[in-house]
């Protein structure tokens, strides 16, 4: 699983963002965290100039346009002296930012970074990932950066221009630097430009990452581009082989109930819905989702077992779905292939006896171990509604969540 792929981007750190331009010479303005308004003041106060930029550092991005659940204001302000550095600190740190992308309830913001001021006189997007149309890694490129991407694929698309990388060779010179003058980038700073092009995909490429985007990239008023903000992804499966970027990661700034599915070897995404699913693999557990969509529902979460699933994991998920006090029925589909319908079984009557389920639950099972499993849950003796087809299912999980 790509850490990307989580709604969080549990490992896009911005530290781990900021260390990694620095090692590969990417220019960015100097900056310093502080985690606590103390800190922040003294930063300011032995940064070398008053002309800051102060940041929330939370994991989403829409930052400067948020509102921290104290009423304040914005998670990036510039400042002009230490004092206000303290003061915007201190109603950052220990708040929530709530953004476009945390939902309502927000990220805990745990520390600020201070960066040194430096005005653009154009903004830029820059990203490196993996594209489905060419089947390999591409570099997305727009001369309208600082502003959300996706408004600008939908409303001017021709301003998006993408650049196929060779994985092996990586974004030749030649490549780069009619990349940056295609963009409209000054001549001055064109070879600073290629030259960020060139070392974000060395970085995408040596450190197993999945996405790398850059918002904004800045040519600023002296004539230099400069990397203002980034958000970094990297795959889960390549944690053996970079332990110092993984070991930055900052649970606070995830869902807890991710966090605990994570541990238990269960992919989990919460949702905002109101019928808790349980599924055994990915494609199943969308199709799911949509059916209950079809019969007017709202799933609660993503969740796929997986194929090696035991009782205690199965318990586990109900666990972890009873956390979320919106669920008001559970759906459990499950087509045993790999997985066995009676390990389902065993698990769902032991999570309803030992957890006093009270709410709703249907069940679908089919495929390996599907006759024993069914005797199981009607030997029971338990309010579990067991049922063959796909849509009555889903549909009486919808009607139960009412």
């Amino acid at each position: 699983m790509f850490a990307s792929f989580r709604t969080t981007g549990s490992l896009a750190r911005r530290a781990a963002s900021a260390g990694q331009r620095q090692i590969y010479g990417i220019p960015t303005p100097k900056s310093i965290v502080a985690k606590s308004p103390e800190e922040a003041y003294s930063v300011a106060q032995n940064f070398g100039t008053d002309k800051l930029v102060i940041k929330a550092q939370v994991l989403a991005g829409g930052r400067g346009k948020g509102k921290f659940d104290n009423g304040f204001q914005g998670g990036v302000h510039t400042i002009d002296n230490p004092q206000q550095a303290r003061e915007y600190a201190g109603k950052m740190i220990g708040s929530k930012l709530i953004t476009k992308q945390t939902g309502a309830g927000g990220r805990i913001c745990n520390a600020v970074m201070l960066a040194e001021r430096r005005d653009p006189s154009h903004e830029y997007y820059v990203a490196v990932l993996n594209d489905r149309v060419t089947q390999g890694v591409v570099l997305v490129a727009s001369n309208q950066g600082g502003m959300n991407i996706e408004e600008v694929a939908a409303t001017n698309p021709g301003a998006i221009i993408t650049t196929p990388i060779d994985f092996e060779k990586g974004l030749s010179k030649s490549t780069a630097l009619e990349l940056a003058k295609t963009l409209g980038i000054k001549e001055g700073g064109q070879e600073e430009a290629a030259n960020i092009f060139i070392n974000l995909y060395k970085i995408f490429k040596d450190k197993d990452a999945t996405q790398i985007e850059i918002n904004p990239m800045s040519e600023t008023v002296d004539g230099h581009v400069l990397c203002m903000d980034a958000k970094f992804g990297f795959d889960d499966n390549a944690e053996f082989r970079h332990e110092d970027i993984f070991a930055l990661r900052d649970i606070s700034q995830e869902e807890p109930s991710e966090v605990e599915a994570q541990k238990a070897g269960l992919n989990f995404i919460k949702l905002d819905g109101s019928i808790g699913c349980l599924v055994n693999g990915a494609g199943l557990a969308m199709a799911t989702m949509d059916v209950l969509a079809l019969h007017g529902g709202n799933p609660a979460n993503f969740l796929d077992v997986g194929g090696g699933a035991t009782p205690e994991t199965v318990k586990k998920a109900f666990e972890i779905l009873l956390t979320d006090p919106k669920v008001k029925s559970i759906f459990i589909n499950i087509f045993g292939g790999i997985m066995r319908c009676d390990y389902i079984a065993e698990g769902v009557i032991k999570a309803t006896k030992e957890l006093g389920l009270t709410i709703p639950l249907v069940v679908r099972l089919k495929g390996t171990m599907e006759a024993e499993a069914k005797a199981m849950i009607k030997a029971s003796g338990l309010k579990i509604v067991a049922l063959d087809s796909l849509d009555e299912a889903a549909e009486t999980a919808v009607q139960l969540a009412v």
